[in-house]
């Protein structure tokens, strides 16, 4: 992966950051300072940093993962407090820009803002892509070789409001919507396949219902957690009442644990456990739960993106980050996950695919511990690749 000219623009039109995490973050080095060093530009005082608001960060790369191939990226990251308790939690907006030399397009735009002393928590998801992707049938036993390549357009629009009842506790409804348009199959094999699975998946498919939220969210920095605990629950209903193609109905459910350890440390060792669930009706192939198609496209490091599918999917990993340097502008991972799916013809979970890897952490903002995060994973049947994100995998 190249990458070039990290910025950090400082702006005073938020609330004033905690104190303390300015000073302790004055002392850490991320790219910004890297590059000002190049440059022999002067960096900025302290008072200065104290009385930062928000931090912003952009990012121009290139890199390569197994779904995109080489990759040109633009990644842009805001991040700041609504208020300046000593526990408030971060907001977060970000969004990239992908092109690969697989003539794909990634334009994700994802906000999650927290208001009234964090009372009130919005979140927003949104995606456009265009996208050829292999597929490879259904269930935890699907050869390798044989896949098969599709074109498509999607559009994803998940906006919610959650509102808290308790210390941590919010629950909250909103409406998720999912189109995809000019879905093709594109291999130069039989017609008889293409044709096959060309009526298996259709021209297009809508998908538009409401969503129930339930959320615990003890950790102070949605982006790189280094303690806490995350419970997220949504239930999501498809109706064709109101422009679903298929009534179905899917549940999800999202745990996450941090520890400093060893204790005291500010290493961090995270349990990450992702149940997806139909529960109702038939998603749509290109909406069933997939290896990679979780909202941030996490899932499965070691295999490439929809290596496996079914109608039910099951996930666990655990992720142990340290520091290498002092300053805390390097830090590494070493991983390991476990998933299993459903098969077509039947709800039992039929194979565990195991997947591991290491990876590097860059330190792109001190401020909001923004990482680049460089991943290499294994799996099974000699998988393997790079896998790239702005911000920890979970």
């Amino acid at each position: 992966m190249v990458l070039a000219n990290p910025f950090d623009f400082p702006n005073d039109t938020l609330v004033i950051q905690k104190l303390d995490t300015s000073i302790k973050a004055f002392k850490e080095k991320d790219l910004k300072d890297i590059f000002q060093s190049v440059i022999k530009k002067k960096t900025n005082n302290t008072n200065s940093i104290e009385t930062k608001k928000y931090h912003f960060s952009f990012l121009p790369a290139a890199g390569y993962t197994l779904q995109t191939g080489t990759a040109g990226v633009i990644s842009t990251n805001l991040a700041f407090y609504t208020h300046a308790d000593s526990d408030a939690k971060i907001s977060n907006i970000s969004s990239s820009f992908t092109y690969s030399q697989y003539n794909q397009t990634i334009f994700p735009l994802y906000a999650d803002i927290w208001l009234k002393k964090d009372k009130i928590n919005l979140i927003s998801d949104n995606r456009y892509i265009s996208y050829p992707s292999d597929i490879y049938g259904l269930g935890g036993r699907t050869d390798p070789n044989k896949a098969h390549t599709i074109n498509f357009n999607g559009l994803k629009i998940h906006d919610k409001i959650l509102i808290s009842f308790a210390k941590n506790w919010y629950a909250g409804t909103g409406i998720y919507y999912d189109q995809f348009w000019n879905i093709k199959v594109v291999d130069p094999g039989t017609k008889r396949i293409n044709k096959l699975i060309g009526k298996e998946l259709g021209n297009d498919e809508i998908a538009v219902g409401p969503v129930f939220n339930v959320l615990y969210d003890s950790r102070t920095n949605q982006i790189n957690a280094s303690h806490g605990t995350y419970f997220n629950l949504v239930l999501r209903d498809n109706l064709p009442l109101i422009g679903s193609n298929n009534y179905w109905q899917s549940l999800l459910i999202d745990t996450r644990k941090y520890f400093s350890f060893p204790k005291g440390s500010k290493n961090t060792l995270a349990f990450w456990n992702y149940e997806w669930l139909t529960i109702g009706g038939s998603p749509p192939y290109l909406l069933k739960p997939a290896t990679g198609w979780d909202d941030q496209y996490n899932t499965g490091r070691g295999y490439i993106q929809s290596r496996f599918r079914g109608n039910n999917m099951s996930y666990l990993e655990t992720e142990y980050r340290f520091g290498i340097s002092k300053n805390g502008l390097v830090g590494g991972i070493v991983f390991v996950n476990a998933e299993k799916f459903s098969d077509e013809l039947s709800t039992t979970y039929k194979s565990v695919l195991p997947g591991y890897g290491l990876g590097l952490r860059l330190k792109l903002n001190k401020y909001s511990k923004t990482n680049i995060c460089i991943d290499y994973g294994f799996g099974n049947n000699s998988s393997q690749g790079f896998f790239v994100n702005l911000g920890e995998v979970f």
